[in-house]
């Protein structure tokens, strides 16, 4: 049948299957009836509740403004879908067509997306990560067990890693009146993700909020009592702090391993997928009927040099999501590719942060409006001589003015006369970013090529 009578037929009598009953999942279920989709569709999620914002629980649910139920996504439109919550996938069939769930049902699909989204990192040693007083927070659940205890008023907080959640994490505790250590291997929080200049004035705002900030160390062991309680944390530096909560915030994992032995290019850093959101297989031939989507999607983006991103964002989840599911209902021509440009948002310390591009890829920076002691500013980052990013505090509204730099490819340094004179001075400086082989926390982006851990194919020479 030619693919325009295969996605016809698709599209009025096929089976749907969404893997990821999150936001990515959900906009693209709504997406497929939006653009006329009436066939049968199965909504798969591993928690056993509707869909839910998350990135309120860092913030309005940790400081106790909303509760950790109160966060459920808003629907555009009804589904008339089969739900099937409170089960994870298992594995995939590819050539029978089947996901495999946890309780051993097994789902049959025309068209798979898969949004599997991601997970937090827990802390490395199951014992102490079993500890009464040890948190993670990506859940509503996390949300809810973290907002009882700081709202009964732990002496100190531990906080492993300032990245953004980490810092929101912090903040939301400073906010409480809660005293909190923060323990940041890289030399300043946010550093992974805005570089090194924009990391001290992040340094900064903690310690003027009260934080009690080390940087340069790492967390080498948590310490209960014989009851299982939290009572202390011992630190790379030979120091032992006394506290009874700890959050880790180490990044995420992307839910990939329920994909092992499907023949898809999924692995630690995520399923990766054409800018039509269709799956590549393991030799990088790419799917015509799995697509994914979110957190858990590694797509070539042409503005960054046809490399690899992985995205955790907002933004980036829904309007990948629309894409798949357009394309998983139209063909040929009629499909478009997933160009959003990156930008996330985050609050903490009174400050409203916004980015747009990718900083990371930046090798340089410049202050082009406000000035960074003033904690008001917006840094234009650079890269090969064009514009690649732009990280605002305080300063957000200015940032569609950058949007339109960086998609043009404008040339950086900026030309353009200063709008605000109070700037550091218009020389760019090394943005300060640690070296991408060192580990760090709290970059929202990942630029990369195949997973190198990944080795599916052996060469073997030919018999002489």
């Amino acid at each position: 049948m030619a693919a325009d009578g295969a996605a016809e037929v698709f599209r009025r009598r096929g089976h749907a299957v969404v893997v990821g009953a999150s936001l990515a999942g959900l906009r693209a279920a709504e997406t497929l009836r939006e653009e006329g989709f009436t066939g049968t569709l199965t909504m798969i999620g591993d928690e056993p509740r509707d869909p839910y914002d998350r990135p309120p629980l860092s913030k309005q649910v940790l400081l106790g403004r909303v509760p950790a139920d109160g966060t459920e996504l808003p629907r555009r439109r009804a589904l008339d879908a089969r739900w099937r919550l409170g089960v994870a996938a298992a594995g995939l069939d590819l050539a029978g067509r089947r996901v495999r769930l946890a309780d051993g049902e097994e789902v049959a699909f025309d068209r798979l997306l898969i949004a599997t989204g991601a997970r937090a990192r827990p802390w490395f040693r199951e014992s102490e990560a079993a500890l009464d007083g040890v948190f993670v927070l990506r859940t509503a659940d996390d949300a809810a067990r973290l907002t009882r205890r700081l709202a009964a008023g732990p002496r100190r907080v531990l906080v492993v890693g300032a990245g953004f959640t980490g810092s929101e994490i912090a903040s939301a505790c400073r906010e409480r009146g809660l005293e909190v250590t923060v323990a940041e291997r890289g030399p300043a929080p946010l550093v992974g993700a805005l570089g090194g200049v924009v990391g001290a004035v992040a340094a900064r705002l903690q310690r003027d909020h009260g934080v009690d900030l080390r940087c340069g160390v790492t967390v080498t062991a948590l310490e209960g009592d014989l009851a299982g309680r939290l009572r202390r944390a011992h630190l790379s530096d030979g120091a032992a702090l006394d506290v009874d909560v700890a959050v880790i915030g180490l990044g995420a994992i992307r839910n990939t391993e329920w994909l092992t032995g499907s023949g898809l290019a999924a692995g630690p850093r995520g399923v990766a997928c054409d800018a039509g959101c269709r799956a590549f297989d393991v030799h990088g031939i790419v799917t015509d009927d799995v697509f994914v989507a979110g957190d858990v999607a590694r797509s070539p983006h042409p503005l960054f040099g046809y490399q690899f991103l992985s995205l955790e964002h907002w933004g980036n989840a829904v309007a990948q999501a629309e894409v798949a599911a357009h394309n998983m209902i139209s063909s040929g021509l009629d499909r478009r590719p997933h160009l959003w440009l990156p930008a996330f948002w985050s609050a903490q310390f009174g400050v409203n942060v916004k980015s747009v591009g990718v900083p990371p890829l930046g090798d340089e920076l410049v202050v082009t409006q406000g000035a960074l002691a003033e904690n008001r500013f917006v840094a234009a980052y650079g890269f090969q001589g064009r514009f690649i990013a732009a990280v605002a505090f305080d300063q957000g509204r200015w940032l569609d003015f950058y949007r339109g730099l960086i998609e043009s490819a404008a040339p950086f340094p900026p030309a353009f006369t200063n709008l605000d004179r109070r700037t550091d001075g218009t020389r760019p400086v090394p943005a300060d970013f640690p070296d991408p082989s060192l580990p760090t926390h709290g970059p929202t982006v990942t630029l990369s090529g195949y997973s190198p851990s990944e080795r599916r194919l052996r060469f073997t020479p030919a018999p002489a």
